[in-house]
């Protein structure tokens, strides 16, 4: 590497790498250029935005950009979730991808894969960095492997194991089958060591239980161990994780919330939940971020959350004191949360644990320990199936992520969601509660509790039909309650006389009001359900 001679490394660096032989593979970005051919299968550390490499990906798309080597040089690429928008995003605008798993986001990225140009394949979080180690997304290659992986870190240790930043995600399953490693070490934010309680992956019938029965409980290291031998470059970075501010809660959200933390205390009440509640996760968003939010607010006190990541009002939940501890695979915060959560270094350190996403996201723990888990969907039908993926049943917007991994096993399996999107043309043009999901995620089996700012449907125990009438009734918004009950009315109708009555649809209707969005741009355009008109 031709730089890497004169290339000094900065004392904070020195400080960071407690390995000296690693100090000895210091590079530039460019050095590492000859590892990254056309057609290579790359892993990247990061999971929700943060924690993922920035040098390396932005020298290789200046390189692809400054060459006009658009679509010349593509690449699979495999992270835990998503990464930041000036690398991922940047690289599909470039037509770098080739391949991408299991969770993106950005728009350029995800224009990528509805135009065809990049092969994208959702997996749910838990199952993906398993899958990857049992190598089922290269039992195709000549070489098992990934080519190169390239992590960020906080620090490294005297054995040579990484200490991630502000995720934790698939970054040790990658490693594991990682060919190369690349390593940045990112000085411009404090080392997290000591916040990350780091597992392997066995294989079965080698798989070990994971002997968690509370979120505060450690079972492995703080740091990700490597074979030193596979790392061939050490990079010194300064770039910042590119994360947004927050929207603040709008009345629709704090409208959910509200009915959330009624619905937890009647829970309460009736001796089905503690007073402290049990472990809480969390998606990501502003119903999420409301609902946290509400709950630094409300009468709950020594709460605990399992969830996926966290968001600033986990914050606002800390210094409430009523949260005791969180754990998570990401802390996604703003960059005035991450000037917060720095500052108040001590305040924080021994309330909050990171974990590998096979862990977070692990369905056995999930169940055992009974989390309330709560998400939010694309739509949700009268039946209670939800889709989170695909509108219109083709478009894909993000990937599942692992809110099927929560609501599969969680005790409380929520879905909260505005009752009403706006169309181009409609502020209420596109209904939340439709009569069949145009793609299913999550079915009718994994759901407990419907919500939006409407109300809430408790679906417990209810037959299909009977679940029908209360997501209508509760959380349907107005405009939309006829036309819906009209459809319920008349496929109960049809299908009982057939003698199908378990859980009637109009097969050849249910998609008329995604047929008038589509064509009128409101799905209120909805004349009829084949015959007749439905009454107002």
């Amino acid at each position: 590497m031709s730089s890497s001679a004169v290339l000094q490394a900065s004392s904070i660096l020195k400080a960071r790498v407690r390995r000296p032989s690693m100090l000895k593979k210091l590079c530039h970005a460019e050095d590492v250029l000859p590892h990254f051919p056309n057609g290579a299968y790359i892993g990247w550390s990061g999971f929700t935005g943060v924690g993922y490499p920035k040098k390396v990906p932005t020298m290789l798309a200046d390189h692809v950009e400054k060459n006009k080597l658009e679509g010349q040089l593509k690449y699979s690429l495999f992270v835990g979730a998503s990464s930041g928008a000036e690398t991922e995003n940047r690289w599909a605008q470039l037509n770098m991808i080739e391949r991408r798993a299991p969770h993106q986001v950005g728009r350029a990225i995800a224009k990528g894969i509805n135009n065809g140009d990049i092969k994208f394949f959702d997996k749910h979080l838990s199952m993906f960095p398993v899958d990857l180690v049992y190598g089922f997304y290269t039992r195709d290659r000549p070489n098992k492997n990934l080519d190169v992986v390239i992590v960020e870190a906080t620090a490294i240790t005297e054995d040579g194991s990484i200490v991630p930043g502000a995720s934790v995600g698939a970054t040790p399953e990658l490693i594991q089958m990682a060919d190369k490693v690349i390593i940045e070490v990112n000085t411009s934010m404090p080392s997290f060591e000591g916040l990350h309680d780091i597992t392997g992956t066995d294989l079965p019938p080698h798989r070990k239980p994971y002997l968690i029965m509370a979120p505060e409980d450690r079972i492995g290291t703080t740091a990700i161990p490597v074979d030193p031998e596979k790392v061939v470059a050490i990079i010194e970075s300064d770039y910042q994780d590119q994360t947004q501010p927050n929207a603040p809660p709008d009345a629709t959200s704090k409208a959910i919330a509200g009915h959330l933390i009624e619905f937890l205390e009647h829970e309460v009440t009736h001796g089905r939940l503690p007073k402290n509640l049990l472990p809480i996760q969390s998606g990501i968003g502003n119903i999420a971020n409301a609902v946290i939010g509400g709950l630094a607010e409300s009468n709950f006190q020594n709460l605990k959350v399992w969830t996926e990541v966290l968001q600033d009002t986990f914050l606002d939940l800390f210094d409430s004191g009523r949260l005791d501890f969180a754990t998570a695979t990401s802390i996604r915060f703003s960059p005035e949360g991450f000037k917060r959560f720095y500052d108040g270094w001590a305040q924080y350190y021994n309330k909050l644990l990171l974990r590998s996403q096979q862990v977070s996201n692990s369905p056995e723990i999930i169940r055992r320990l009974g989390v309330i888990g709560m998400n939010t969907p694309v739509e949700v039908d009268i039946y209670a199936h939800a889709n989170s993926t695909c509108v219109m049943g083709s478009r894909m917007l993000n990937g599942i992520g692992g809110s099927a991994d929560f609501l599969r096993s969680a005790k409380y399996s929520i879905m909260h969601t505005p009752s009403s999107r706006p169309s181009k043309t409609d502020p209420h043009g596109l209904s939340c509660i439709v009569p069949m999901c145009t793609h299913v995620d999550q079915t009718e089996h994994d759901l407990d509790v419907i919500v939006t700012e409407q109300g809430l449907a408790d679906v417990r125990g209810l037959s299909p039909k009977e679940r029908a009438r209360v997501i209508i009734e509760k959380c349907a918004h107005p405009d939309y309650q006829a036309i819906l009950t009209d459809y319920f009315d008349k496929a109960e109708f049809e299908c009982l006389r057939k003698g199908w009555g378990h859980e009637p649809h109009l097969l050849w209707n249910s998609f008329d009001m995604h047929k008038a969005l589509h064509e009128e741009g409101s799905m209120k355009a909805i004349k009829s359900w084949g015959e007749g008109t439905f009454s107002k």
